[in-house]
């Protein structure tokens, strides 16, 4: 039996009633995972590892402890570390480093039970937008091979899509939880900034990186969200806030709304900027028709203005690679890192090492970085870009005055082809307009499948919520997909 494309509470029902072991749902993923693996989604798979944690689910599960993850098979994203798995952030740099301790997410995950079948393909250091930056090579996007699955986590949403696992985990510094969970056709959530640990995360940009998960379906994101989110005293930037059951209003409707019209009082902004110039017509359409439904389902929707829109890819462009020049400068061949065979003098070691160990996008960043934290150009690059992110976040808070959440594209287009936009990194970065805003100002973000585009590509919707607002995101995007089947459409 195939356990393909089931959802989370599917595959619990068959735990739970014995109708499936752990391990059987292991040994299926394995499976399936050897025979696609064109697709290049994992990176690195110990069948042996996962077997074991397998039977140790088995185990819990006979002695009759329950739990929504236990016996759940998953991946993770090569940008946490993991024991038994080699952890390499899709870099050179780290060919080969396998972690002697876990990332507090995956830790927070094997407790829950879930059972890990690998490691999953991204850009390197987390850096792109098309999981084609990778010293893997490139991920496939499983609805038409000849496109990106988007990135940085595209290992992640290609994983999903596949069926190879019901959820993944992934991360997100500018969008890329939401554009690979857009481009292809799968749910994704960035929690507000602080919400999960960075506690064993390979760092690209501390202030922005935020891990969340990818799944079928709002419902599923939120079973695996409870398990993430948490306070950490690891990690300085964690809230520490109570406990919340994220999947408990799911199928409830508001509180002044009805089950006819179970989002009534829901207001949803739609910035004027979203729908303007640069969305492609064949990303509009869905998107207006996902709106229709929301509003039939009682939201009513409302015109705001996030002005400073443009604005998100400068300034994030700058503090970004800013804060990875700095991050990466410990990846030097002597400290950490890949080292050179061939050098003459400690200068030579450097740069012969970190010329070898980072891919060419990855030494890109980290040139803009240093160049815009040198002295001269700090207060002129740096300490501006800073400045328009607070403007940035100002916006938002406005037009939260007006709106409940926000709602538009979540990429100008589909997916593009493999290659497309690899020489031009300035056209590859104006795919993140939509994404970048909310990451800068921390706020909580996710994508929703809604359709399909030209070449039957899929397209996503984007929902924004204020801080701490993911409950009222999944509880919105759950009552869209009660009502509709895009979540539930697989590739083959």
């Amino acid at each position: 039996m195939s356990f393909s494309a089931l959802q989370i509470s599917e595959l619990r029902a068959l735990l739970d009633h014995k109708k499936a072991s752990a391990t059987e749902l292991a040994q299926d993923a394995l499976q399936r995972i050897q025979s696609s693996a064109q697709l290049n989604a994992f990176v690195d798979v110990q069948p042996e590892l996962t077997l074991a944690q397998a039977r140790a689910a088995d185990e819990r599960l006979a002695r009759g402890e329950t739990g929504a993850l236990l016996g759940i098979p998953c991946g993770h994203k090569d940008i946490f570390v993991t024991r038994g798995w080699a952890s390499t952030a899709a870099s050179n740099m780290l060919k080969g480093y396998v972690s002697p301790f876990d990332a507090e997410v995956v830790d927070r995950l094997n407790k829950a039970g879930s059972v890990s079948l690998g490691k999953l393909n991204c850009d390197e250091f987390a850096m792109g937008s098309s999981n084609e930056k990778s010293a893997h090579g490139p991920c496939l996007n499983p609805w038409d091979t000849q496109a990106v699955p988007g990135g940085s986590s595209g290992g992640s949403a290609v994983a999903v899509a596949a069926g190879l696992v019901p959820f993944a985990t992934g991360t997100d510094t500018g969008g890329s939880i939401r554009q690979p969970a857009s481009l292809c056709g799968i749910t994704g959530i960035k929690p507000t900034y602080g919400s999960c640990s960075r506690y064993g995360m390979i760092a690209y940009a501390s202030s922005l990186d935020q891990a969340g998960p990818m799944a079928r379906s709002a419902k599923d994101c939120a079973l695996v969200l409870n398990h993430m989110v948490g306070f950490d005293p690891k990690d300085s930037t964690v809230v520490e806030r109570p406990a919340e059951d994220f999947a408990a209003q799911l199928g409830q409707p508001r509180a002044t709304a009805s089950l006819d019209q179970p989002l009534k009082g829901l207001r949803i902004g739609l910035p004027v900027e979203f729908f303007g110039e640069g969305l492609a017509d064949d990303v509009r359409k869905p998107i207006d028709e996902a709106l229709t439904h929301l509003k039939q389902l009682g939201a009513e929707l409302v015109d705001i203005s996030l002005p400073r829109t443009k604005l998100s890819i400068p300034a994030y462009y700058v503090i970004a690679p800013a804060e990875a020049s700095s991050n990466l400068s410990r990846f030097d061949g002597v400290r950490y890192g890949h080292r050179a065979e061939q050098y003459t003098d400690l200068k030579s070691m450097y740069e012969n090492s970190r010329s070898e160990g980072f891919g060419l996008e990855v030494q890109r960043r980290i040139m803009v970085g240093a160049y815009v934290l040198s002295h001269g150009y700090y207060d002129a690059y740096y300490l501006q870009a800073q400045k328009v992110r607070r403007l940035i976040a100002q916006d938002f808070q406005a037009a939260f005055t007006q709106c409940d959440l926000i709602a538009g594209p979540v990429s100008p287009t589909v997916a593009w082809n493999l290659g497309e936009k690899s020489a031009n990194p300035t056209q590859m970065y104006l795919a993140d307009i939509y994404t970048l805003g909310a990451s800068l100002a921390g706020l909580p973000g996710m994508s929703v499948p809604v359709g399909f585009g030209d070449k039957n590509r899929p397209v996503g919707m984007q929902l924004i919520g204020n801080y701490f607002r993911e409950s009222e995101l999944l509880q919105t995007a759950d009552w869209y997909q009660q009502g509709t089947d895009w979540h539930l459409r697989t590739p083959v």
